[in-house]
């Protein structure tokens, strides 16, 4: 293990012999969509059932429960992780914890797991995130106490979660950064439709068909414990549609209006999806691998996370990325695939100028403005899809990251062990 603190580059670690088995994800719904009474626990157990059975192993391996859910949006978010781990057939004797670090919670729950690991204190985690951006709540702070006269206040929590209320709404970082690299509402534009397009060609192709689950309304059940009950719209059966996807032309992407700034670059279509869903994956130590003859799809090899001046927001996985090639001795040169969340186009672009990236390796399947980010489940996505690809294209090294709200970003550097 070699890890590293620096208050100007970040905080990273390299692991010893530590996996990412498999995982499972929900499709994601679009803002009031399929999903959209579906509670984040729900949509945790969902990915979580099907992580645990596609990773071949027991619930009864599992030693911890990570997971990360950003906006609290169901009456009982206090419990989620624990509640997931129990109706996931976990033993009531494994602990349950949830981690925040908002856009970048999904990998910072397969960090701490790995952590964990590292420390002694577990073989196999659980890791994983889940968001129901729908249900997120209307809200009256204070209201215990009662109102002045007339000044009755409402937030809409969605909202605010787009908001940093220390420097600039989340938008107009990218904007920041889109003026700070001349990138233009063309530039992002085409992004975009490479994203939509790459995302509709990976579907065709049955990419997604080993990592999305069919979800049907259905009984959660443990002897001695309340059941859950998770109902569906009406005749849907064996959903698996990611509802943000939309087929996109440049002419009809050039007509939508700036969302963030006057003549800005960023619309509604070139920046990501809200939606609904959750991802979960099993990581575990090389002696759990060795002694059970399980097939890992990736070593993990380490992680950082860097922090930046928030108004730029989107370059947070510029120095993370940096850090953990550096811990690696590695160069960009030497990653085969790289996953960045696309929170905007603009942000990534920017991303993509200052590491010198080659788009063609870059989101292969599409990104988060095609398919969505809901905000804790994201990285968790981001580490599954990249895991799978390296193993379809023989690819060595792979690194997923994400700028994060407030100014930080993330990255986990992932090796291909079946080569």
């Amino acid at each position: 293990m070699k890890s590293i603190s620096d208050k100007k580059k970040g905080f990273g670690i390299l692991y010893d012999n530590i996996y990412l088995i498999n995982g499972a994800r929900t499709p994601f719904g679009k803002l009031c969509g399929t999903l959209g009474n579906v509670s984040p626990t729900d949509l945790g157990i969902y990915a979580t059932r099907a992580a645990i059975e596609k990773s071949g192993i027991k619930a009864e391996d599992i030693d911890q429960v990570v997971f990360a859910n950003i906006g609290q949006s169901s009456a009982d978010s206090y419990f989620l992780p624990r509640h997931i781990g129990l109706f996931s057939g976990i033993p009531e004797g494994v602990p349950a914890l949830m981690v925040q670090r908002i856009c970048g919670s999904g990998f910072e729950t397969i960090i701490t797991g790995a952590d964990q690991i590292t420390l002694g204190k577990a073989h196999v985690v659980l890791s994983g995130g889940t968001e129901n951006m729908t249900l997120s709540p209307t809200v009256s702070f204070g209201n215990r106490m009662g109102y002045p006269l007339g000044k009755i206040d409402f937030k809409d929590m969605l909202w605010e979660a787009l908001n940093d209320t220390a420097a600039v709404p989340m938008g107009c970082t990218a904007e920041n950064v889109a003026v700070k690299h001349n990138i233009s509402k063309e530039d992002a534009n085409e992004f975009a439709k490479q994203s939509i397009d790459k995302y509709i060609a990976a579907k065709e192709r049955g990419f997604f068909d080993d990592e999305v689950i069919k979800m049907n309304s259905t009984v959660f059940e443990v002897e001695g414990l309340n059941a859950r009950k998770v109902f569906l719209p009406r005749k849907v059966t064996d959903f698996t549609t990611d509802e943000n996807v939309r087929p996109a032309d440049m002419e009809a992407l050039a007509k939508l209006p700036s969302v963030f700034a006057k003549d800005g670059v960023q619309t509604a279509a070139n920046s990501s999806g809200i939606v609904d869903g959750a991802a979960s994956v099993v990581i575990a130590s090389g002696d759990f691998i060795n002694e059970n003859n399980l097939k890992p799809l990736t070593r993990i090899v380490g992680a950082a996370t860097s922090a930046i001046d928030p108004r730029l927001m989107g370059l947070g996985p510029v120095p993370a990325i940096k850090l953990l090639l550096e811990l690696e001795g590695l160069t960009i040169a030497d990653i085969g695939l790289v996953e960045i969340n696309e929170a905007f186009a603009a942000q990534f672009i920017g991303c993509e100028k200052e590491l010198g990236l080659d788009r063609n390796i870059c989101n292969v399947n599409g990104g988060a403005i095609a398919l969505g980010h809901p905000l804790a489940a994201t990285g968790t996505r981001l580490s599954l899809t990249i895991s799978r690809e390296m193993n379809i294209r023989k690819v060595k090294y792979g690194i997923a990251s994400a700028c994060i709200g407030g100014g930080q970003g993330t990255a986990i550097l992932f090796e291909n062990c079946n080569l």
